[in-house]
Order: C-alpha cells, then sequence, then structure tokens
C-alpha cells in the first residue's frame, strides 16, 4: 500500500477498515495483537503510510467477519488509495443512501452549494423531493419511500450537528414549479424557515444579471478541519468527487464570483417573499 496524501478514496478506505473494526468490537490494539501485528503498523493503514499487503488486509478483515460485498470494496480501495479524484458509475440510477458523499458530510464543517435549476437537496422538502422522484423515469416509485427517508436523515444529521451551510440559488430555481404552485409555495417558505438559523445562509442569484460563474452547472463544496476541500458533482447516474488542489482552487474562484453577484441575505429573502406572494 503506497503512502498517500489525503484523497477522497483513502478516507472512505480507512473509514471502513475503521468501521469494520468497530462491528467486530475490536480496539486497534486488540485487533493488532489478534493479527500479530505490531500496534504501529495497523496505524500506519489506517492513515495511508503503507506497510501492509493485500494478504494482511483480508487476514485483517477475516479476524473482523467482514463481509464478502464489504471486504471487496475494502480491498479494491486498497489498491486506489493514492489516486486523486474519483468517478463513481452506478447503473441506472444512484443509490439510496450515497456512501462517499454521506461519509463527507458527516465530518466536513462547512458545506456551500451553487444550485442552477432546482432548490438544493439539503433544503428540500419531502414533498418536493418526491416530485422529483415522479418525474424521473429512472427512479422506481417503490424506492420513493425510502429516498426519502434518506434524504431527510442526511438532513437531520446536518442540522443536529450545526454544520456551516451556504446555499446559493439561481431565482430560476425558485420559479420552477415542482410539485404544483402551492407546494412552491410552501417549499420557499421551507427555505426562508431555514435560512433563519444562525448557521445556515441563503443567498439567491437573480436572473437580471444574465451570465453567471456558475453555467457549468450545480456543484456541492465541503470544507474540513484537517483535510483539503473536496467537490461533488452530481449527475443522472453517476457522482464525480474532486480533491486536488487545482480543482478546489478554480471552484473557489467559482464561490467568490457568485459570492459578489448574489442577493445578499435580506434582499434574498424579500425576493422569495414576492415569490410567494
Amino acid at each position: 500500500m503506497p503512502k498517500r496524501d489525503s484523497t477522497v478514496r483513502g478516507r472512505e478506505f480507512g473509514a471502513g477498515v475503521r468501521e469494520a473494526l468497530r462491528k467486530a468490537g475490536l480496539t486497534g490494539r486488540a485487533a493488532a495483537e489478534l493479527a500479530g501485528w505490531d500496534p504501529a503498523k495497523l496505524s500506519d493503514m489506517l492513515n495511508g503510510k503503507g506497510g501492509v499487503t493485500e494478504g494482511d488486509l483480508h487476514r485483517l478483515l477475516g479476524l473482523c467477519r467482514t463481509p464478502l460485498d464489504e471486504t471487496e470494496h475494502l480491498v479494491a480501495l486498497f489498491h486506489e488509495t493514492s489516486q486523486s479524484g474519483w468517478l463513481q458509475v452506478h447503473g441506472e440510477r444512484q443509490p439510496v443512501l450515497p456512501r462517499t458523499l454521506g461519509e463527507h458530510e458527516a465530518v466536513a464543517t462547512e458545506i456551500i452549494c451553487w444550485s442552477m435549476n432546482l432548490i438544493p437537496g439539503f433544503l428540500q422538502l419531502p414533498d418536493y423531493l418526491r416530485a422529483l422522484i415522479a418525474g424521473n423515469p429512472n427512479s422506481p416509485q417503490e424506492e420513493a419511500d425510502q429516498r426519502v427517508a434518506a434524504r431527510v436523515a442526511r438532513q437531520q444529521q446536518l442540522i443536529q450537528r450545526r454544520c456551516k451551510m451556504t446555499f446559493y440559488i439561481h431565482e430560476q430555481a425558485l420559479h420552477l414549479p415542482v410539485g404544483g404552485p402551492d407546494l412552491m409555495v410552501d417549499q420557499l417558505d421551507h427555505v426562508t424557515t431555514m435560512s433563519m438559523r444562525p448557521y445556515i445562509t441563503c443567498r439567491i442569484v437573480p436572473t437580471s444579471i444574465g451570465a453567471h460563474a456558475g453555467q457549468a452547472g450545480s456543484f456541492t463544496f465541503m470544507k474540513f478541519a484537517k483535510l483539503e476541500p473536496v467537490v461533488f458533482i452530481d449527475a443522472e447516474n453517476h457522482g464525480v468527487f474532486l480533491d486536488d488542489k487545482d480543482s478546489a482552487k478554480a471552484y473557489t474562484n467559482i464561490l467568490r464570483s457568485l459570492d459578489q453577484t448574489a442577493l445578499d441575505e435580506e434582499q434574498s429573502k424579500e425576493l422569495m417573499e414576492r415569490i410567494i406572494s
């Protein structure tokens, strides 16, 4: 296992092995003793410093009685921990529980979202999400309840942590009548209510400015206490994680420009209230 800089893949690998130890009821020292390792060897593996082989990893996961599918996932990541960026292709549709995204949301110190066409997922009412699912031929209706419950759980996790969140939303997202006019009134009222929380900021990019910095598409920018930022780009059946410094700089530039062109918080609230009325 080569020594790595912090990457999305590497962090998921480390988190996955720690979770395997937790489920097995083992401390790091106890697991190292069972495997016949010096505790420093396990620490080096978890922190991406190398010193272990694929056989070592299989031995450790076997001691933890890790399920086969999770073992295969971690072994695949083992060989990729130093690779920057991650294109995740999901098949016909995204998973109900997006593992990598959820793990990063759970430890982010700040999340900044730019949304061009829709209300951002963190702010969506359950019925708004249901309307989106109903309009997507790739989202089975029998999964609607499960997907809504998963989204609500992610929202609540961030609210309970009081994670700092900033949402830049294009005005056109406020006018798109997802689920009909009555639902949109409730949805915009929900956005204004959420923005009253001290750790949530909502700012609207008005249609009147014309061309703007975010025209390439929506994205989520996540900051961490001791790690480089990660950019997440969501798409129909895949997601892209960017964890290199050039990407962080490029998307930081976009956010700075949006900050200059968006209405301030009070103006944004007034615009939403005018649309509601």
